[in-house]
């Protein structure tokens, strides 16, 4: 899966080919799954972070942790506001 080519343009590169060799080498399954678990999360991250980085930042700083009913609310309106990007990047495909 690409954003916007975000995959080969940017530097999610490297961890799109490591998940690529991990299902290459690990047999369908929940063996393959939970081996491959965290490239699989880490590469997901990278793409989002390279198609709305402001949005990223701002979901990974406000909702690290609970908090008060004020951070809990603006880490909502941060998912939002980063649902609302990735949306606007699958239309453009």
């Amino acid at each position: 899966m690409t954003l916007n080519g975000a995959v080969t343009r940017d530097g999610c590169g490297r961890l799109h080919q490591a998940l690529s060799d991990c299902h290459r080498r690990i047999p369908a399954g929940p063996g393959r799954e939970s081996t491959c678990r965290h490239l699989n999360q880490a590469l997901a991250q990278c793409l989002v972070s390279q198609a709305c980085p402001e949005e990223f930042e701002a979901v990974r700083t406000l909702c690290a942790s609970g908090g008060t009913a004020l951070k809990r609310s603006q880490c909502q309106q941060a998912q939002v506001s980063l649902a609302v990007c990735l949306s606007s990047h699958q239309e453009q495909q």
